[in-house]
């Protein structure tokens, strides 16, 4: 039987706004079902980087967390760390972006606690044995969390064509060594020019790979690619290597995705907010104009349907910039990358099915 994947547009009434269609999409796709009282509920998202506006908005946020305390869970808004170094890379930076972005107690009514903690190295690894990856690096609070709901802006993506959930959840849930094995075939590198040889990373590197005199210096016969240096460099020295090729990547995201959901056995949910769908990822710190209209908010417990539907309104829609990005604008903004791999990687591998049926709920 095919998977459901509960659609509600973006029209609204007097008598029933977004806010309240968000709320029956939660009813129809049975957020009672995953829910127990007293269990800890992870609601995954992206905070934003500041400067970029395309982010879910907290007003969406807080219905879902009302949602799962009249169940008599105990919410908590969470993400992970960036392996990159911007305004996310540490939990304390992160906490005070997710805060300037509007996600605060008072406006969400749930606290934040930033997956893989402090430095991004909180991490539990889940044994899947796929075909890239055999231990996939989570967040630890994700990992021990009851129950999961992913809230995903879908929007285009650099790497991987597009960014639905599960990027969100694949991405967005591993720590920086979890996404550092996604994004690279190789160890970090040392960037001498901006390494100031203050010793931080020799102080924290597990294995004792790294070595200090003008400048740090890494044995890689010694190095795992924890990416620990990376997360404690504050000075841009330590940098990651983005060498995978995009359909590898693809395929890894959809593996971390699986090594999510084994730790959250019928106890996931899935919603993606097809609005503002610029044609870049929420990490950078601005937005470009939208590529297609605001389409809709979709909810499904299958993550692989989710992202085929979102990517089938997508294609469905009028365009918002080239005519000739009619049918498939995430190609024409990404022409060199096949957004279908992780759809395709991730059906495969029993993620889920790309074939759906779509079930439309409301006006």
């Amino acid at each position: 039987m095919r998977p459901k994947v509960f659609y509600t547009s973006m029209k609204a009434t007097p008598e029933m706004n977004l806010l309240k269609k968000l709320e029956i999409l939660l009813e129809k796709v049975g957020i009672s079902e995953i829910i127990n009282p007293g269990e800890l509920v992870a609601i995954k998202l992206h905070f934003g980087e500041p400067g970029n506006l395309a982010f879910i908005r907290p007003q969406y946020v807080k219905v879902v967390v009302d949602k799962v305390k009249s169940l008599g869970g105990k919410p908590f808004l969470t993400d992970t760390n960036t392996l990159y170094h911007g305004k996310r890379s540490n939990a304390v930076d992160h906490i005070e972006s997710a805060l300037f972005n509007g996600f605060s107690y008072t406006t969400v009514g749930a606290p934040i606690v930033i997956a893989d903690g402090l430095r991004g190295n909180e991490e539990v690894e889940v044994e899947v044995n796929l075909k890239h990856i055999k231990k996939a690096k989570i967040g630890s609070a994700i990992v021990y969390a009851d129950a999961l709901i992913a809230l995903t802006h879908f929007k285009g993506h650099v790497s991987t064509g597009f960014g639905g959930t599960l990027k969100n959840v694949g991405m967005g849930c591993a720590s920086r060594a979890g996404k550092l094995e996604q994004h690279s075939t190789s160890k970090p590198y040392v960037d001498e020019k901006r390494c100031v040889a203050c010793g931080v990373c020799e102080k924290n590197c597990p294995v004792g790979a790294i070595k200090v005199e003008k400048h740090a210096m890494i044995d890689y016969d010694v190095c795992i690619g924890c990416g620990e240096c990376v997360a404690v460099c504050i000075y841009g020295g330590m940098n990651p290597r983005w060498d995978e090729s995009s359909d590898i990547l693809s395929e890894k995201i959809a593996e971390y995705a699986y090594a999510v959901m084994k730790t959250k056995k019928d106890k996931c949910l899935f919603v993606s907010f097809v609005v503002d769908v610029s044609p870049d990822c929420d990490c950078a710190s601005w937005n470009d104009l939208p590529i297609v209209p605001n389409l809709g908010i979709l909810a499904s417990k299958d993550p692989v349907a989710l992202d085929q539907a979102c990517v089938d309104l997508v294609n469905k829609a009028p365009v918002l910039i080239d005519p000739k990005a009619q049918g498939d604008p995430f190609k024409f903004v990404h022409p060199n990358v096949d957004w279908r791999k992780q759809l395709e990687h991730g059906e495969e591998i029993g993620l889920g099915s790309r074939e759906y049926e779509l079930v439309k709920i409301g006006i």
